[in-house]
């Protein structure tokens, strides 16, 4: 059986994709803002291209527009960090900055690659952004999810993929 693509019903079908929650941070005019994204993903390694997908009513849209940005990639413990920057306020003094050589990011992230613009796409009701990654760390730790609209947890996992090769 197939549903009707309502977009309510069109939402929770793709909501069963878990997907990790990551902070997209930039240096405003105004200062540093941020915008909580799960739709991020690695496209190339060479060069080294990541992409973020930002709707294009979000309030920080316009303002990252061909500016550098970091991508920072949050634990299981930043679920309120996940949350402040998924509000209406971008910009909060309650988050702890941290000064990047390319673009400021969140401390204490399970990771964060910082990156200079590389092209933006029109992706219907959102911008596609790329970036080239031009610095990056990560920690070890339990991953921030978000899986049918709810915040969850993803385990960091002891055996990975590179010590099966």
């Amino acid at each position: 059986m197939t549903t009707q693509a309502t977009r309510p019903s069109l939402r929770s079908c793709l909501g069963r994709f878990a997907t990790g929650v990551a902070v997209v941070t930039f240096a405003a005019d105004d200062g540093p803002r941020g915008i909580t994204v799960n739709s991020f993903t690695s496209v190339s390694m060479e060069p080294p291209l990541v992409l973020v997908s930002v709707a294009r009513g979000a309030r920080s849209h316009d303002a990252l527009r061909g500016r550098p940005f970091c991508v920072n990639v949050l634990g299981a413990e930043q679920e309120l960090v996940a949350r402040l920057f998924a509000g209406a306020h971008h910009t909060s003094e309650d988050a702890v900055w941290r000064d990047g050589p390319i673009a400021p990011r969140l401390a204490g992230v399970l990771a964060h690659l910082e990156c200079r613009p590389w092209r933006d796409y029109d992706g219907g009701d959102h911008t596609l952004f790329l970036g080239e990654v031009a610095g990056f760390d990560y920690r070890d730790g339990d991953a921030l999810g978000y899986h049918a609209s709810r915040f969850t947890s993803i385990a960091d996992v002891q055996l990975g993929i590179e010590d099966l090769i």
